[in-house]
């Protein structure tokens, strides 16, 4: 279960505030594959990181029951000067996983070969992802928050990615961002549309994509 209790979220710009949220209070249906969609901007990604914990609000209250990922694709909360398997051991504690079954998974999964003992700031931004995704599949989560995964790696990794997180998708929900709309559409049970700092749950996936399209026209 995931809430948001009078949120509020903006950055600062150079001479404003561009505003994500305004006072949001909103429940996220529980048990559904949720797909978001929102413009260029719109702070899907932020959305993820929020429910997350890698990021707070700058008001109100995210409550939250289950046990969520960090944001797939997401690999930012890696430190620099560790390496590859000194990092996934750090996750490993805070997660409670067994360290040798997620090294051994994570090792073969990765295709990292002996960089996986280097810093991750020697990492390309590919790599990254690479160990970044590997890992989230290694560990069990209630709920997998996906942002834009599907493209990391060559087509054969992209196609291992897609099984394995086919498989976790199965016995686990999925809050998902990308622009493919295909993609939205395979995994999605719902929508949640992102626009003018408001959300809006849609029970029909289609219909929630042809708004965002009209919303996509408008902003060209």
């Amino acid at each position: 279960m995931i809430e948001f209790r009078n949120v509020n979220k903006a950055y600062k710009l150079k001479d404003s505030y561009k505003v994500i949220l305004n006072n949001i209070s909103f429940k996220f249906p529980e048990k559904k594959n949720i797909g978001v969609l929102g413009v260029n901007g719109a702070g899907k990604s932020t959305l993820l990181r929020l429910i997350a914990g890698t990021e707070f609000p700058d008001s109100g209250k995210i409550i939250r029951s289950g046990h969520y990922s960090w944001p797939l694709g997401f690999s930012g909360s890696f430190h620099p000067s560790l390496t590859g398997i000194e990092n996934l051991r750090f996750a490993c504690r805070i997660y409670g996983a067994d360290i040798s079954e997620v090294t051994d998974y994570v090792k073969d999964f990765s295709e990292l070969g002996k960089f996986i003992h280097e810093p991750i700031k020697t990492y390309s931004s590919g790599m990254r992802s690479r160990l970044a995704f590997a890992l989230s599949m290694a560990i069990d989560f209630d709920v997998y928050l996906v942002d834009e995964i599907m493209g990391v790696g060559d087509k054969g990794f992209q196609d291992k990615c897609r099984t394995a997180f086919q498989e976790k998708s199965e016995k686990s929900s999925i809050i998902m961002v990308s622009h493919d709309m295909n993609t939205i559409r395979d995994y999605s049970d719902v929508a949640l549309l992102l626009t003018g700092e408001h959300l809006e749950i849609h029970e029909d996936v289609d219909k929630a994509i042809d708004l965002y399209n009209s919303f996509t026209h408008k902003k060209q």
